[in-house]
């Protein structure tokens, strides 16, 4: 997939065609403002798993107990490496 970096105002001028590039042509933007890259404009097939969908997918899943066991140990691992997301809109 092509990607493309742009400003927030060039993205604003031309959002349409920006969306309909994302949506025809399977290429994504970077949007920058001040040089600095603030978000992205994606085709929607690039989804990535919420929490929600992973809840769903985890509510489904049988695991041995010992499976369950590294699982949890994993989990626990994962989530004193990982910082909680910064809300940027506060």
């Amino acid at each position: 997939m092509k990607t493309a970096t742009i400003s927030v105002t060039e993205a604003a001028r031309n959002f349409a065609d920006c969306v309909n590039r994302v949506h025809y042509r399977n290429q994504s933007f970077v949007l920058v403002k001040n040089g600095k890259p603030l978000a992205r404009l994606v085709p929607e097939i690039e989804k990535k798993c919420t929490g929600k969908m992973l809840a769903e997918i985890l509510r489904k899943t049988h695991l041995s107990a010992e499976n369950a066991r590294l699982w949890r140990k994993d989990l626990i691992r994962a989530r004193k490496i990982l910082k909680p997301a910064t809300d940027k809109w506060q």
